[in-house]
C-alpha cells in the first residue's frame, strides 16, 4: 500500500477554507438583496384576501390568508398552471369520481359548486385562462347534490 502524503501547509488549506467560506456568504448576501419577498408577499396577501372575500360571499367556507397565501401564493399555483391542458384536465375529472380504487372506481355527477371554488381562485389569480376553462367546465354534466 503507498502512502500520499500532503502536498498543501495547513496555511494554504486555511486559506482556501476562508476563500469559500466567504464566497457562499457572499452569495447568501446577494441572494437576499436580490430577493422581491415583501412585494410578493404583499400581493399574494391581497389576491388571498380577495379570493377569501369571495370565497365569503358565495357561502363557503373560508381558509386564513397565510393558508391561501402558501398554497396560491402570486400566481394562483397549481391551479393556474395549464388548467386547459388535457393532463389538468384528466387529473380534474379523475377528482370528479365516488371514491373507491380499482375497478369500482366510477365516475359520478357532481354539484356546481365543486368547480366554483376552481372558477373563482382562476377569476382572481388567472383570469386571461378563464374563459376557456368555463367553455370546457360548461360540457360537464352537473346536478344538485351537495347541501
Amino acid at each position: 500500500m503507498s502512502d500520499v502524503g500532503e502536498t498543501s501547509s495547513s496555511r494554504e488549506r486555511m486559506v482556501l477554507y476562508l476563500v469559500s467560506g466567504a464566497i457562499v456568504v457572499a452569495l447568501a448576501v446577494l441572494g437576499l438583496i436580490f430577493f422581491d419577498y415583501a412585494n410578493d408577499n404583499q400581493q399574494a396577501k391581497s389576491k388571498a384576501d380577495q379570493l377569501i372575500s369571495a370565497l365569503d360571499q358565495a357561502g363557503y367556507r373560508t381558509p386564513t390568508t397565510d393558508q391561501v397565501v402558501n398554497t396560491l401564493g402570486t400566481d394562483g399555483g397549481a391551479v393556474c398552471t395549464n388548467p386547459d391542458k388535457k393532463l389538468s384536465r384528466a387529473i380534474l375529472l379523475s377528482q370528479l369520481m365516488n371514491g373507491a380504487a380499482g375497478p369500482g372506481q366510477r365516475p359520478v355527477i357532481v354539484d356546481r359548486r365543486v368547480i366554483a371554488g376552481q372558477l373563482l381562485i382562476m377569476k382572481i389569480y388567472c383570469p386571461d385562462q378563464l374563459s376557456d376553462f368555463q367553455k370546457w367546465v360548461t360540457d360537464l354534466k352537473f346536478a344538485d347534490v351537495a347541501s
